[in-house]
């Protein structure tokens, strides 16, 4: 199998010890990469996204779900490379700030996953729906011929029943609004499974990881097969 690539940044991550918990506590995150090889012909699915993409917590990166990914994309003899541009503790702020520099890498599909961390600090909803849709924006201008995919987050009620349905709301009318491939939500069959998340109660173990990864397959696979 392919080396996973992996874009290389070192921020301070902020994550959060349980999921209804809004009190942050900093952690350094070091993500380490694999240069892209400039030689090949494959063509490149980037996943933007927070710690959940990222694979915090996990002994090694190449356990995130993005992975799982490239192993299913192998196994199908699809000619895509994936690159895991996930970082620790990013909020939607995060992604817009760092989007134009990301870009600078080819992009044939685009797969988003970021807002979890705006939700768990009650970052306003209309706030995260228009960082995220300036990211959206972002990769249009650049890259108009690429295909758009939006991971679906939510989170939990103790967040406030109002706030847990307008942020959950956020991301079909996104998907919606930019004509993007939808996945509901990320962390389905994990999400408040104990066995398969971490201490923390929010990020996956590996065994979870591979699951949201095969879930994710799921939708990712028919937009690879695309010829529009």
């Amino acid at each position: 199998m392919r080396k996973l690539n992996i874009i290389c940044l070192s921020i301070i991550a902020v994550l959060f010890s349980a999921c209804g918990d809004k009190k942050a506590a900093p952690v350094e995150a070091a993500v380490t990469v694999a240069k892209p090889d400039s030689t090949s012909t494959d063509k490149t699915v980037l996943f933007f996204g927070d710690s959940l993409t990222a694979g915090y917590g996990l002994d090694d990166p190449s356990q995130a779900y993005p992975s799982v990914v490239q192993t299913k994309i192998d196994e199908a003899k699809l000619h895509y490379k994936v690159v895991n541009a996930g970082v620790s503790g990013e909020t939607s702020a995060g992604g817009k700030a760092r989007i134009a520099w990301i870009l600078k890498q080819k992009v044939d599909v685009f797969v988003l996953e970021l807002g979890a961390n705006d939700g768990l600090r009650g970052i306003p909803v209309t706030e995260t729906m228009q960082n995220l849709q300036a990211i959206i924006d972002a990769v249009k201008a650049k890259y108009p011929n690429a295909k758009l995919v939006l991971l679906g987050m939510q989170v939990p009620p103790n967040m406030g029943g109002k706030y847990a349905y307008s942020f959950k709301a956020i991301f079909p009318g996104l998907a919606a609004k930019n004509n993007m491939t939808f996945m509901p939500f990320l962390l389905e069959d994990v999400g408040g499974v104990p066995s398969l998340n971490q201490k923390d109660g929010i990020h996956p173990t590996a065994e979870g990881a591979k699951i949201v990864g095969n879930n994710v397959w799921q939708i990712l696979q028919s937009v690879l097969l695309s010829k529009n």
